[in-house]
């Protein structure tokens, strides 16, 4: 299928490594022009070539923390007027809410929930100008079903949810969608850093952790970001103009419910 966004520009946000790169390959292959962004700079270099050799599209790198201030701006320059947003931002830590000081609050909230909302803000307006945008959102499938570790997250990424419900009904009329798609578990190097980490204290081998833990997903195996990503695409998409304001669960069937 063609997704109709050849020659379209994008800016995705963490997108060096796991589901922000696989959002910005699957659209560099629909023919989007992507900027992509993310702290550190090797990793970041490898994937823009990576990019460039499977779709031979432009890509722009640039090294940036989107968390700030500063690094917003650096990446509305780079990419002043995209038509598509991928927001994207690493997860706060896990823990007992005990422990979190109003810092580690604001900082979450900051993080996952302020900073897209800046985004949205200084790139709707010029969407609705030419009549087309798509904007995703990353959260996470604790959306539905809160985690009970990832307070932080919980909370942040459900704050960006609601404010996204109200704006996607006024922008959609313009050609303008804002969608979420929510991940469950999928094998990227941070699911794998964080496994690595919970077989040590298990005492078990990494591989027989990943067994057991893939079993407890009702598709029987982690995702592949490239999955994702054509998601993502496909949100993205010139046939997707009438959808706007929705979660997409891709998590394998792990969460029950029906709604």
């Amino acid at each position: 299928m063609d997704l109709g966004i050849r020659g379209r520009t994008a800016l995705v946000c963490a997108a060096s490594k796991g589901l922000g790169r696989a959002c910005a390959m699957s659209l560099a292959r629909e023919g989007v022009d992507v900027t992509i962004l993310a702290r550190g700079r090797e990793a970041l270099e490898k994937t823009a070539e990576d990019i460039h050799k499977a779709s031979g599209v432009k890509v722009t790198a640039l090294v940036a923390d989107i968390t700030t201030p500063e690094g917003r701006a650096a990446a509305l320059a780079a990419c002043p007027q995209p038509d598509i947003l991928v927001n994207n931002a690493g997860g706060p830590p896990p823990g007992d809410f005990r422990n979190w000081s109003r810092e580690d609050w604001i900082k979450a909230v900051d993080a996952n929930m302020l900073t897209p909302i800046e985004l949205i803000k200084a790139t709707v307006d010029g969407m609705i100008a030419r009549k087309f945008g798509r904007i995703v959102n990353i959260t996470s499938n604790s959306v539905k079903a809160p985690i009970e570790e990832l307070g932080l997250s919980n909370a942040a990424r459900s704050g960006l949810t609601g404010f996204v419900a109200g704006l996607a009904r006024k922008t959609v009329r313009h050609n303008v969608t804002i969608n979420n798609i929510l991940p469950g578990q999928f094998m990227t190097d941070r699911l794998k850093t964080r496994l690595t980490v919970n077989a040590k204290e298990a005492g078990v081998t990494l591989e027989q952790y990943l067994d057991k833990r893939s079993q407890v997903i009702p598709a029987g195996r982690f995702g592949d970001p490239n999955e994702f990503g054509e998601l993502c695409a496909y949100v993205c998409s010139a046939q997707a103009a009438f959808i706007t304001g929705q979660n997409f669960l891709i998590d394998g069937g792990t969460y029950p419910g029906t709604y």
